[in-house]
């Protein structure tokens, strides 16, 4: 391949070639797919034609995404690139100025009924119990539910309630299947969410059931969040690694204020454990600033997260 040609598939628009990878562009910024993201942290720049993560540090131009996204070779992403896929890149750019950048609201009518009576598969069974050792009550509370794809790619499914016990979102991970091997040469990504979903503090009906003076415990992501629930403790989870919204400081604000339905005048003690790197300093340090009398704990040596921990204790 040539200069000339190279440097077209670079010039390719950055955002067309996100789109044509399935991710969903919303005003510049879109979920990352190389880390648990609930609140877009990937920002693409058009002047520059390159995207970049706030949270993970991931970035570059249109074949490195490709070439990250899709888990290929420098050769072969540009062969992807200069394949059909060019027309299509194009073609979606093009119809992108002529949509709404407002995103679709979210239809819980669609889902619901997947939680009235959840179903885990094989694999979701063996995630969940011999990998993770998670309670089944925690599992039935959380109403945790799997599918398979087209492809055969088993899915667990992840619901999102607001206090009041209402489905506001949901998110979509990928399991291994039955044998342990990757399930295609071109892998989807870890984490999808259908349309308009609103995945920031997990596990918010718990809030309902706290007494006065009564420990939570702040945790990172949904599975620290399984693995605090079933050491028996109440907890809720942040958005892993990003940067908290207006609504999640305004729920915690309302857990911690005075006047709260929920904490009473006795107040709750917060409690957390950060993961052990960079990213999870970051967002223990964001949560103080909004609740002042949080106490940290320090993992193990070791240990990553409190799910490794809990797995630790537990053997």
């Amino acid at each position: 391949m040539d200069r000339l040609e190279l440097q077209r598939l670079r010039d390719l628009p950055i955002e067309g070639v996100a789109e044509r990878l399935g991710l969903q562009v919303t005003r510049h910024k879109c979920l990352c797919p190389f880390h648990e993201d609930h609140h877009p942290s990937m920002s693409f720049s058009i002047r520059r034609n390159t995207y970049r993560c706030f949270v993970c540090g991931e970035h570059g131009g249109t074949i490195d995404l490709v070439m990250k996204y899709q888990r290929l070779g420098f050769k072969e992403a540009c062969d992807w690139l200069g394949g059909g896929a060019v027309l299509n890149i194009l073609s979606t750019q093009n119809n992108q100025s002529n949509q709404n950048n407002n995103p679709p609201p979210f239809d819980a009518s669609r889902y619901e009924r997947y939680f009235e009576r959840p179903w885990l598969s094989p694999e979701a069974r063996r995630f969940l119990f011999e990998e993770r050792k998670l309670d089944p009550r925690v599992v039935r509370w959380c109403r945790l539910t799997s599918w398979k794809d087209r492809q055969g790619t088993p899915w667990l499914q992840i619901p999102y309630y607001d206090m009041e016990g209402k489905l506001i979102g949901v998110q979509n991970r990928r399991l291994r299947n039955e044998n342990h091997e990757p399930l295609t040469i071109n892998p989807e990504p870890r984490f999808r969410f259908p349309a308009g979903s609103r995945c920031g503090i997990y596990n918010l009906p718990v809030l309902k059931m706290l007494k006065p003076g009564e420990e939570l415990w702040i945790t990172e992501g949904c599975s620290d969040c399984w693995a605090m629930l079933s050491s028996g403790h109440k907890a809720i989870a942040i958005p892993s690694a990003t940067l908290l919204s207006k609504e999640d400081k305004d729920v915690l604000l309302e857990v911690q204020g005075p006047r709260s339905k929920v904490k009473g005048e006795l107040g709750i003690r917060f409690e957390m454990w950060p993961d052990a790197d960079v990213p999870g300093e970051r967002l223990f340090l964001q949560l103080k600033e909004v609740l002042p009398d949080l106490v940290r704990h320090q993992l193990p040596q070791g240990c990553k997260d409190y799910s490794e921990y809990f797995l630790r204790v537990r053997n």
